[in-house]
């Protein structure tokens, strides 16, 4: 249930850095809907959040443990730069199947990863559901 919950509350936050880094027109970044309907954006958002879970939990964490020496190096600040990379590589396997993300460029998506980072990580406070499973 708290994978779900979590899914949904990252596909909110990727809606709402949608709207505070998507530009107008082709600039920035924006979601492409399956369909023109609001149920087809709302499945897009979702779809979205759970290729970014599955990519940050499979990818991201090789990507992580091959770059540590950037991160000690930058003192962390690396890691804007890997969630960047991760965030293009959801544009693109969303891009492969014909809607989902779409970045302007990478530093969009750099940007995008650091508001999508700070909202996720408000909203799973808020909600509780960054905490570990009391047992």
């Amino acid at each position: 249930m708290r994978t779900i919950l979590r899914v949904l509350v990252n596909a909110f936050a990727l809606w709402l850095t949608t709207l505070i880094v998507g530009g107008s027109g082709d600039h920035g970044v924006w979601i492409v809907p399956i369909n023109t309907e609001s149920s087809g954006y709302l499945l897009t958002l979702v779809l979205v959040a759970l290729v970014f879970g599955l990519v940050n939990a499979t990818l991201g964490k090789v990507v992580r443990f091959v770059s540590i020496p950037l991160y000690i190096l930058t003192l962390g600040l690396f890691g804007l730069i890997v969630n960047g990379v991760l965030l293009a590589v959801v544009a693109w396997l969303s891009e492969l199947a014909g809607f989902g993300l779409r970045l302007d460029g990478f530093w969009w998506g750099v940007l995008a990863a650091l508001v999508l980072s700070i909202l996720s990580g408000i909203l799973n406070g808020l909600l509780g559901t960054s905490r570990k499973k009391d047992r």
